[in-house]
């Protein structure tokens, strides 16, 4: 029976995990669950899966949480705040923890989860963009396990070579890897005319074509920013030098990312697009069980189409290259001044093509210090976050 916490439960991942876990009552059990603000949909969770524990984000949140369990006859620990991730994330008596909070929220318990030693399904690609080597030397000085459960790092994952049961680093030439080739949809805006994204609105954003995702990937993935971030990811999961990651275009979201070797072969993944197929390769990794997602028929798929990206049509992606070829804090201030952007965008103080303009001004105008540790990658998260509102202010102006 392994034991599993899940971090951000509520969400798209998070429910996607739970429905996994129930399909298979005689392999999981849930240890802790936690949410920021969603209290009744977490209430309902902890009725179904009798967690040990569950953290919110507030201490009201927290009371209110602790009344409807208490309603329900639901024997559940109920904590708030930082502190108490980490502590559901890295208690003995946990076995997996599912990484599932979106953006730099996410690194605390992640890092705690590292550190702990544990199995860590790392669905939160902010813990490796803002911390990379950091994040990584946890890992590995601890004995942790890293599985992604991005559906593209999770097709990189199955695509490369094992020897003795380790994925190698592409840049070890034993690999014989050429390049990742990291596939994305498009998006909802991969055909609408440039000149009319000035006037996209937050709804038109998070209308994903193929995915159902929450707002703020949504939104990413509408500027493309969602690759961007996983290109830093893949670099830092499969040691893979920025000019050996390629990102391609490919509509249909059927083949979920390649690797090509230097043979000339490519081998791929391929499935439906569904979230619980990565989720239950990893958690039952390396067996494989049921995920509840319908068998790919690709004589109904048809066609597979495929085109380079246009980088004026995403120039999030441009700057997240340049992130990760600049090296040292830049991830960071780049991570950080995507979520001020994207959260003044969805709240209606800036328009959608003026998202890379605010990462642009952060990047460029803030100094690149070393990571060299997690304060100071924080730190540099904090004063990106300042910068970012201060331009936002003047945009508005």
């Amino acid at each position: 029976m392994q034991r599993i916490t899940v971090l951000g439960a509520t969400g798209s991942i998070g429910v996607s995990t739970l429905d996994v876990i129930a399909r298979h009552p005689q392999r999981y059990a849930v240890y802790a669950l936690s949410a920021h603000s969603r209290v009744e949909e977490l209430a309902a969770q902890c009725v179904q899966f009798r967690p040990a524990r569950a953290v919110v984000g507030t201490a009201a949140a927290a009371d209110q949480l602790a009344a409807l369990l208490r309603a329900a006859g639901v024997n559940t620990d109920v904590a708030w705040g930082e502190q108490a991730l980490c502590s559901i994330a890295s208690a003995a008596e946990v076995d997996s923890v599912m990484a599932a909070i979106v953006g730099a929220a996410g690194l605390a318990p992640t890092l705690a989860a590292a550190r702990a030693g544990k199995k860590i399904l790392l669905a939160n690609k902010e813990a490796l963009v803002m911390s990379g080597q950091l994040f990584m030397d946890a890992v590995h000085e601890s004995g942790a396990v890293l599985l992604p459960i991005d559906s593209e790092h999770n097709a990189i994952f199955q695509s490369m070579p094992q020897f003795g049961g380790k994925v190698p680093a592409v840049r070890d030439s034993a690999a014989g890897v050429a390049k990742i080739l990291l596939t994305a949809s498009g998006g909802p805006f991969l055909t609408r005319d440039v000149a009319t994204l000035d006037a996209v609105t937050p709804d038109q954003a998070c209308k994903h074509p193929n995915w159902s995702m929450g707002r703020k990937i949504s939104v990413d993935s509408a500027t493309m920013m969602n690759k961007g971030l996983e290109v830093i990811e893949a670099h830092w999961l499969f040691g893979a030098p920025a000019d050996q990651i390629e990102v391609v275009i490919h509509p249909q979201s059927v083949i979920h990312s390649m690797v090509s070797y230097v043979d000339g072969s490519v081998l791929a993944q391929l499935g439906n697009p569904d979230m619980r197929t990565p989720i239950a390769h990893a958690l039952a990794y390396p067996e494989r069980i049921a995920s509840g997602v319908a068998q790919l028929d690709l004589t109904q798929v048809a066609t597979l189409q495929f085109q380079r990206p246009d980088f004026e049509r995403f120039p999030c992606l441009a700057l997240a290259f340049e992130a990760l070829r600049a090296g040292g804090t830049a991830p960071a201030l780049l991570n950080a001044a995507n979520e001020v952007a994207v959260q003044a965008f969805l709240d209606l103080k800036i328009g959608f093509r003026q998202i890379d303009r605010v990462i642009r001004h952060v990047v460029d105008t803030l100094p690149h210090g070393a990571a060299h540790s997690i304060d100071a990658v924080i730190a540099q998260d904090a004063a990106a976050r300042v910068a970012a509102e201060t331009f936002i202010a003047g945009l508005a102006k």
